[in-house]
């Protein structure tokens, strides 16, 4: 095989509310926490078991930061598209540590909210008015609709 891929897609819920941080240099990032969970009857016994995995996402696109920002809170369901990178750190003890996470990169990331307007999710994503429910990383705009609420993407093909 000439080439590789990593590419991670979940669907789950957010843990928290996104934690957002600045840097010096103007740059933000989001911190999500995602649960996962798959469910199944067991053969022998005929009992419902449940396993929920959590996952560590980054968000370092701006334009979805805004969207991590404005719109998720603890509850949401979400779509996320990303890359599973693992990284190494020192915590305060001096150990070094590693840590495996899902990143959202500029033009390698996307979010789409799966709570509707009116749907549950303990109040998650339902405080937006004409505002759409998907915000992908696309040329940089990432999330770039127009003043009707629809995606620009969805006029007529120019060629």
């Amino acid at each position: 095989m000439a080439g590789s891929v990593n590419k991670v897609i979940l669907i789950g819920n957010l843990g928290n509310d996104p934690e957002i941080r600045s840097f010096q240099n103007g740059g933000r990032v989001a911190n999500l926490s995602v649960a996962t969970s798959e469910s199944w009857k067991d053969k022998a016994t005929g009992e419902r078991k449940e396993r929920t995995q959590w996952h560590r996402v980054v968000v370092s696109n701006e334009n979805l930061v805004v969207i991590c920002e404005k719109y998720l809170k603890k509850g949401a369901k979400v779509y996320l598209e990303g890359q599973l990178e693992t990284r190494k750190y020192t915590d305060k003890d001096g150990v070094e540590k590693y840590t495996t996470e899902v990143v959202l990169r500029p033009y390698r990331g996307e979010i789409t909210m799966l709570d509707s307007k009116g749907g549950s999710g303990s109040g998650a994503a339902n405080d937006y008015a004409e505002e759409p429910a998907m915000a992908a990383a696309g040329g940089g705009s990432g999330g770039s609709f127009g003043a009707s609420g629809k995606n620009d993407m969805d006029d007529e093909i120019p060629f």
